[in-house]
């Protein structure tokens, strides 16, 4: 899996994480896994052709002393499409403008 990872967090900064995402994000049924929701405007056009499938997102695990994203984007509402894959281009920097802008607002320097 491809993914993207902020590794060696202090203490702490895990649970800043959490917090921020409990109040602006997705949760799932597995602790510590979120769902971000990517932005319409950054689909590959495969995506946006299928309504049915959207929304799309990508999840991110927070781990004590890592956060990592997985860059394959996801539907919420089928499991199998060829409109899920790997993030584009403009997808993996929205994915990492996003981790890098919650680690600003919350003073975490990774």
């Amino acid at each position: 899996m491809k993914q993207y990872i902020v590794d060696e967090l202090r203490l702490g900064e895990s649970e800043k994480i959490k917090t921020y995402l409990d109040e602006n994000a997705g949760h799932s049924k597995m602790d510590g896994i979120y769902r971000i929701e990517l932005d319409k405007n950054i689909l590959a056009d495969i995506q946006a052709e299928h309504k049915e499938c959207q929304p799309f997102y990508f999840a991110i695990n927070i781990k004590p002393a890592s956060v990592s994203c997985e860059l394959l984007v996801r539907s919420r509402n089928i499991i199998r499409c060829n409109c899920i894959s790997y993030a584009t281009e403009a997808q993996r920097n929205w994915i990492i403008q996003f981790i890098d802008s919650m680690f600003t607002k919350l003073e975490i320097i990774a």
